[in-house]
């Protein structure tokens, strides 16, 4: 985890974005601080770990509750990953399967009509004040869309009216990134679990659509299904889970063994990581 010395004239969401993170990631970690007003000269933890999210192709994935993106590189064992805003209540991304269908660059918005009341013009042309920002990805579903936006401060926060939005440094890099094709699983697991080093790794987010109906039963059932739920030490799994913060924490108790068969699940370090011998290593790239 890094840190990071507070300026003055920053906010938590100037600092969200210099650390690639969206505006829920460090507002989870410091939920004390004024987003707005943040005490200048406060040292902070920056949190910039994750658990790798389930995946059936390892080629996209779009973690709803963690509001992050996720591309896999199977051919070089590597990963990248990026902060999202995803759909507003009322407007919620509909987790399932979908493959990029077009890119297109400098796209023109064409506004909905549930939405033209704030707008003069049906056809919005590309420019600062289109939300779509400089880059769209359509996708062969529901009309749904990975974009760029006129407005950073939706990254991190559900704000849009169902597509997913990166911040436009994000967007130019990840568009020239994928192509036609490309499998997209836009997914809702508030709850991840890694290995690393012989400990176990618990990672809870808040339940963004209210979709979970337990989530104390659904932990333990991805405990039981996983195997690790011998050696996790329930009353800090309980810690965690109330907590919500969105960062991997140990869960580890007193009998867990050094080695555990099947040990794939690792820890990701930094935005860019290479996996080496199915683990996830800190070297960036």
């Amino acid at each position: 985890m890094q840190s990071h010395r507070i300026e003055q004239g920053e906010t938590l969401l100037d600092i969200a974005r210099k650390y690639g993170l969206g505006y829920n990631e460090i507002s989870l970690k410091h939920p004390e601080l004024d987003p707005w007003v943040p005490e200048e000269g406060l040292k902070i933890d920056i949190p910039t770990t994750w658990i790798l999210p389930p995946t059936r192709h390892g080629e996209i994935v779009i973690n709803l509750p963690e509001m992050r993106l996720y591309r896999f590189y199977r051919d070089i064992d590597m990963v990248r990953t990026y902060p999202v805003g995803i759909g507003r209540d009322g407007f919620e991304t509909p987790p399932g399967d979908a493959r990029v269908q077009k890119r297109v660059e400098d796209p023109s918005w064409t506004v909905p009509p549930s939405a033209r009341e704030g707008f003069s013009r049906v056809v919005v042309p590309p420019g600062p004040d289109n939300p779509l920002g400089g880059y769209w990805i359509g996708l062969s579903r529901d009309s749904l869309g990975i974009h760029g936006t006129n407005f950073p401060w939706g990254v991190g926060r559900k704000v849009s009216r169902g597509c997913i939005r990166l911040y436009p440094e994000h967007i130019q890099q990840f568009f020239y990134d994928v192509e036609a094709g490309a499998k997209v699983e836009i997914i809702y697991e508030p709850v991840k679990l890694g290995l690393r080093g012989g400990d176990i790794f618990l990672e809870v987010h808040p339940d963004v659509y209210g979709k979970i109906a337990d989530m104390h039963s659904h932990v333990w059932d991805l405990l039981q299904a996983s195997g690790l739920a011998p050696w996790v030490d329930l009353s800090e799994a309980g810690r965690v889970l109330e907590e919500k913060k969105g960062v991997p924490a140990v869960v580890t108790n007193s009998d867990m063994p050094g080695f555990i068969p099947g040990d794939e699940w690792c820890l990701m370090l930094s935005s860019t990581i290479q996996i080496k011998g199915g683990c996830i290593c800190s070297e960036n790239f």
